[in-house]
């Protein structure tokens, strides 16, 4: 087969030399000798034609030894090939096997150490728990079985070692003689109010002693927490005011915010029930003439630290053009009755949300669409939409008189929500600065701060006239500001009857 498939494909060799055999001229022949002359050519012809034969045979026999050496080649590559990929996967497997014991010898290793750890760890504790058995029992016996019992060797034992902080400043504010101005203006409260919420707390904050050492009083953990929301001062100087750590001050700020949630927020921050609401409905249309108003909302912003995760989100453009500083923020929105306390909040959506989209994040959003506020007014600014429930001031141009003096009074209600949230951060200073809380325990931290200004609230705790803060948050009016026919046909009438009853007053004009 191969002999056949090289002269096939040689035969073009075959027909060359053929060709060229014929075309050479035959020199031998004379004039007058055609018939002696055509024997030689013919004996020569057939001459040349076996010498040409045997020349084509050479060359195809040379072509069919380069091929066949070509072949040879070919099969000596590929063996090599294969044993260079034999000796590879060998090494690999070798190389494997040496890893897997490695590994092997490793976890071997770390499980010994661990178990050494933890048998360390143990002793250890059996030591501390041995000393500290012995200082109690050398504490409470006479003083020859103290003197007996010092003698026994303990030098073995680790000792508990806890640094010595000064407790100056805090035994100071303890103590009864401490002025009444001075715990105020440290607390933002009086001390009968501070008393009334360690009470409310006890059960939920109140830690045991332990054999290393004596928990810290409810007293204690109370005023760290308040004091840190009061001032909003770094942890460190916490630290150095109660004499305590700077993680146990933070450890002790998240408790008691928690514990503030837990138990005093369904007591002190809750939405009216049937009689306490049309109280609050008759007070609010004593101030601007407008009739089953339960509450005045507004939104907040508390700054923060730049997230690291969905940092776009927690972006606020308005503060960042006033300032020429970029800021972030979360957002409060609250609701308020006319003493200023807060009945609902929706703590913690990111800063760039406008006051519609926060609105429509919150649990009061849902519960009103549910039917929980009929026959209620909740009266917000120019930035959320008019709902069958939320009424808002015209915000259209070229308002005629009536409408202005709607407008008049929908922002004596405003009025309301606004100063209950600027003395909500002039209390808490913690709320004016960047916070060093992570923004997961961020609305822990936010509702006790309004729990807290509830309380001083109903107890009538006055403000401190040093304290000030100016509220800085810019409403933006929303693209389908008018969601309810019925609530635009409501507004026009009771915009009407102000003016027409002479309820409006004439501040607009």
């Amino acid at each position: 087969m191969e002999s056949t498939f090289l002269l096939d494909d040689f035969s073009h060799f075959y027909s060359f030399f053929q060709d060229s055999g014929n075309s050479i001229p035959d020199d031998s022949a004379g004039v007058g000798g055609s018939g002696g002359g055509g024997r030689k050519r013919r004996r020569g012809s057939a001459g040349g034609s076996g010498d040409e034969s045997g020349a084509l045979k050479e060359i195809l026999a040379s072509l069919l030894l380069l091929d066949e050496e070509e072949k040879l080649d070919q099969d000596k590559w590929v063996l090599d090939c294969q044993n260079e990929r034999a000796l590879f996967e060998e090494n690999h497997r070798q190389r494997a096997q040496a890893m897997n014991e490695y590994r092997a010898d490793m976890v071997e290793r770390f499980g010994e150490m661990e178990e050494s750890e933890s048998s360390r760890v143990k002793r250890a504790r059996r030591s501390a728990s041995a000393v500290a058995a012995g200082v109690a029992a050398a504490a409470s016996s006479s003083d020859n079985v103290g003197s007996e019992s010092s003698s026994q060797p303990v030098g073995h034992h680790r000792r508990l070692w806890v640094k010595d902080r000064s407790k100056a400043w805090w035994e100071w504010c303890s103590h009864p003689d401490f002025p009444e101005e001075e715990f105020r203006r440290a607390f933002r409260m009086s001390r009968a109010t501070f008393d009334m919420i360690c009470d409310e707390l006890d059960s939920a904050v109140t830690k045991k002693d332990t054999m290393l050492r004596l928990a810290i009083p409810v007293r204690q953990r109370v005023a760290v927490c308040i004091w840190r929301l009061a001032t909003g001062e770094p942890l460190r100087l916490v630290s150095k005011r109660f004499g305590l750590g700077i993680s146990t001050c933070h450890k002790l700020v998240l408790e008691v915010c928690a514990a503030i949630k837990t138990v005093l927020m369904p007591k002190f921050l809750q939405w009216p029930d049937d009689e306490k609401l049309k109280m609050v409905k008759d007070e609010f249309e004593s101030i601007s003439g407008i009739p089953n108003v339960g509450g005045s909302m507004y939104t907040t912003h508390i700054p923060i630290i730049a997230p690291k995760v969905n940092v776009a989100a927690y972006f606020n453009k308005r503060h960042t053009e006033r300032n020429q500083k970029t800021s972030y923020s979360v957002t409060v929105q609250g609701v308020v009755d006319p003493k200023g306390v807060f009945t609902d909040v929706s703590i913690g959506w990111p800063g760039s949300m406008s006051d519609e989209k926060v609105l429509e994040q919150s649990s009061l959003y849902q519960r009103a669409n549910s039917g929980f506020l009929r026959d209620v007014w909740v009266v917000g600014g120019s930035g959320y939409p008019l709902l069958d429930w939320v009424m808002v001031p015209y915000t259209h141009q070229n308002l005629t008189w009536t409408q202005h003096a709607f407008n008049e009074k929908t922002g004596d209600i405003q009025k309301v929500a606004k100063e209950a949230f600027a003395r909500l951060k002039r209390r808490w200073s913690c709320l004016q600065k960047r916070t060093e809380v992570k923004l997961l325990d961020l609305p822990v931290v936010l509702g006790a701060c309004c729990v807290l200004h509830n309380i001083c609230q109903m107890r009538n705790e006055e403000m401190d006239p040093e304290l000030q803060f100016e509220l800085f948050d810019d409403e933006m009016i929303p693209e389908n500001g008018l969601r309810s026919a019925s609530s635009a046909q409501a507004r026009d009438r009771i915009a009407h009857d102000l003016l027409h009853h002479g309820l409006a007053g004439n501040a607009f004009l």
